[in-house]
């Protein structure tokens, strides 16, 4: 097992790290069980890497787990040099192996990693016998928030979308997932990884520009970068003004729906005489009830439009739900 260094022998990048910690001990309480999703890139393995060197100040346990996507054909050398890794690291490594065929796009798999993680967080849970005090790290940073923020403003994302990356939030309502690592850009992680001689493993589908995040982020951002040096730090300063506005709309919109809310649904008397914007925000609470999939704000629109103008009608939202209305009430039904 590596040694761990010691507090005098940390970096500045140590000390950023946990400083987040310390001035949020809920975030990842003491004596807290870690499940690190790493994939062996550059982000995931700073994440993993100053994890482990500050673990003992906390009475952390960690563990490792890697999707292998065998979306090219060096995912399984990967995944092994991985392993290796953290057996030389001293830190448990579970791997899943994905079916190709069913992970054909970038949601897919980021749904599959989800059930995986949870899954083993699950299974961990049955074997000790014990009290949930796992948590989920993922190795998001402050740039992925920037593809994120700009790809769902340029999709006509409702408030939601531009509220960017949950520093925190629950899996299947269930586990608690965490991205500590929110406070470093990507450049940093390279500069982490190469200040701290921490390998990677670059995966080519990175590179891959029929991938919309991968067009993003090597064709939009660096033209951002060179024009607007720092872009990044006020992008994610505005995410955050975002998700305390988003926070502090879903609190209001929750009590607005619930004034003009019975057993059957939204009552048209009520939500005839609200302003375009309040409809919109009032059908986008409703929807949201049922309905977990993004839904952009021209949508929004064009239903709220559609519900004002007609007295009755209906349009579907999914092959299971449907949105209906009649001179009294606005209702959700599944097929």
């Amino acid at each position: 097992m590596l040694s761990i260094k010691s507090k005098k022998n940390w970096m500045n990048w140590h000390h950023k790290f946990h400083k987040q910690f310390l001035s949020d001990k809920h975030f990842i309480p003491l004596g807290a069980n870690l499940l690190v999703a790493v994939s062996g890139g550059q982000d995931s393995m700073a994440l993993m890497t100053l994890i482990n060197e500050i673990k003992n100040q906390h009475d952390w346990r960690i563990n490792v787990w890697h999707g292998d996507h065998q979306w090219h054909q060096y995912s399984s050398e990967f995944a092994n040099q991985l392993e290796k890794h953290c057996d030389k690291s001293g830190i448990p490594f579970f791997c899943d192996v994905a079916n190709i065929k069913e992970i054909t796009t970038e949601e897919k798999a980021r749904d599959w990693r989800y059930k995986k993680l949870s899954m083993k967080v699950e299974e961990f849970l049955k074997k000790e016998n014990s009290t949930n005090n796992w948590y989920i790290l993922t190795g998001h940073t402050s740039t992925d928030n920037t593809e994120t923020f700009l790809l769902n403003l340029a999709r006509g994302s409702y408030f939601n979308g531009l509220s960017g990356i949950p520093k925190q939030r629950l899996l299947n309502n269930k586990y608690a997932l965490r991205r500590p690592i929110l406070i470093f850009s990507r450049k940093e992680t390279a500069e982490i990884c190469k200040d701290m001689q921490i390998p990677f493993w670059e995966d080519p589908t990175n590179f891959d520009l029929s991938i919309k995040r991968n067009v993003i982020r090597h064709k939009v951002l660096p033209y951002l970068d060179e024009m607007y040096p720092g872009y990044t730090n006020r992008i994610n300063h505005f995410i955050g003004k975002m998700n305390h506005y988003k926070n502090e709309q879903a609190d209001l919109s929750q009590l607005a729906l619930k004034s003009c809310k019975d057993s059957h649904g939204i009552k048209r008397e009520i939500f005839n005489t609200l302003g375009k914007e309040a409809k919109s925000t009032i059908l986008h609470t409703y929807i949201k009830e049922k309905y977990t999939k993004q839904i952009d704000s021209q949508n929004i629109e064009t239903i709220s439009l559609a519900i004002s103008s007609k007295s009755s009608g209906q349009i579907n939202l999914s092959n299971t739900l449907k949105i209906m209305w009649n001179k009294n009430t606005i209702s959700l039904k599944n097929f």
